[in-house]
């Protein structure tokens, strides 16, 4: 509604103006959304046996241990897992982390174990969230904002940062440098035969992608239909852009896919530069860099002097392009599935990675997947409270 102006027409209309009726259900509604409706029978259960006062006592205690942090995260994991069931089927015996944890896991098994199971719907909802904010009107001046919100935001964060608050030792700062190393190792590693997921991303991501070879076409066709939501993101922002002065033609969305297919071709240059240059020839791969770097700044210049780009427009675009490189790197590997489970198309893989194309698919995979994900890193750069210097006293 926010993205497709229904909900300024809405707005526009008086009757909806002056009407309270739907704020106040909201209101309620609201109230329940907090999960208070969820912890009465527990306050009931623990006041009838030892007293009210203990049961409210007992119920802070369980909030200052973070108990609906931890909770909001393994129904996120039930959620997952039920819907890949539903979706696919494979029932099997999923770990939901009730055990008690003392030692400290790296980032590397918390990105392997979490990362489409709570960071990429984390990420969609805080997007989706970002662009409530920036293009909703609803309740911007309403009291009942926080009300409407709160639960949502609450969601994104425990999806997004409860691994690493519930981690020992998570934000010490050695413990993160060797965490960021073995991350970045285990990402550039290359997966193949006998490599096991923990040792390489390509291994992991073939892991993960193992479901999508022995679901049937309904599953498939679902798949492509649940991936396709990520494109509307770029179609309901792109219209909202300065440089798009308002206009609502289809030329629009179209400029925005060139713009797309641009920033692709260009990754896809960098790379095969990197790889026939990168060595023997550093001089001619520089100048490449050099080119391209030149091409974007005049690219950018006429941009904002003469078509009216504004610096919005460029956390906007990152808010638009970035679902839309998820939906590909999704399409892409429903497609890979397809294509190894379709013994006729054997060729095609073939010839497909004969030109590099399957290989430069998975490098943006790759790509796309590290920086989605950057979020996850945000603990990293947290200050320490004591950083050591080897062979000397600590700071």
């Amino acid at each position: 509604m926010v993205m497709s102006g229904l909900e300024r027409e809405i707005l526009d209309n008086p009757s909806v103006q002056q009407s309270k009726a739907l704020e106040e259900a909201l209101a309620t509604q609201s109230v329940f959304q907090l999960g208070l409706l969820l912890v009465l029978p527990m306050v009931m259960e623990i006041g009838l046996e030892k007293g009210f006062r203990t049961a409210l006592g007992d119920f802070i205690i369980m909030q200052l241990q973070l108990a609906s942090v931890f909770f909001t995260f393994q129904l996120g994991t039930k959620a997952h897992y039920f819907g890949r069931t539903i979706l696919h089927g494979g029932s099997k015996y999923r770990a939901t982390g009730r055990g008690f944890v003392v030692f400290h896991a790296k980032f590397a098994d918390n990105y392997r174990l979490y990362s489409r199971s709570h960071f990429v719907k984390g990420l969609e909802l805080f997007i989706l969230l970002i662009i409530y904010e920036v293009y909703g009107e609803s309740y911007r001046s309403s009291n009942l904002y926080l009300f409407i919100t709160f639960s949502m935001w609450f969601l994104v964060a425990s999806w997004l940062f409860a691994p690493f608050v519930f981690n020992p030792s998570g934000f010490d700062w050695q413990k993160t440098v060797d965490d960021w190393t073995d991350w970045k190792r285990w990402m550039g590693n290359r997966g193949g035969i006998g490599i096991s997921p923990d040792k390489s991303w390509e291994s992991w991501w073939d892991e993960e992608q193992e479901h999508l070879k022995y679901t049937n076409i309904r599953g498939r066709v679902l798949e492509i239909i649940l991936a396709f939501r990520f494109f509307v993101y770029q179609y309901g922002i792109v219209y909202h852009l300065d440089i798009a002065h308002r206009s609502k033609s289809l030329l629009v969305y179209g400029l925005s896919w060139l713009v797309m297919v641009t920033v692709l071709l260009v990754l896809k240059m960098v790379s095969m530069g990197r790889r026939r240059f990168g060595t023997d020839f550093q001089l001619m791969f520089r100048i490449l860099k050099a080119l391209l770097f030149l091409g974007f700044m005049s690219v950018m210049t006429v941009l904002f002097v003469v078509c009216g780009l504004s610096i919005s427009d460029l956390f906007a675009a990152i808010l638009a392009f970035t679902p839309t490189g998820w939906a590909l790197v999704l399409h892409m590997a429903l497609l890979a599935a397809m294509l190894a489970d379709w013994a006729s198309m054997q060729a095609i893989l073939e010839v497909a990675k004969s030109l590099g194309i399957h290989k430069g698919a998975r490098e943006s995979i790759r790509v796309h997947n590290g920086a989605d994900n950057l979020h996850a890193h945000s603990h990293f750069v947290l200050v320490p409270i004591c950083i050591r210097v080897p062979n000397s006293p600590a700071l």
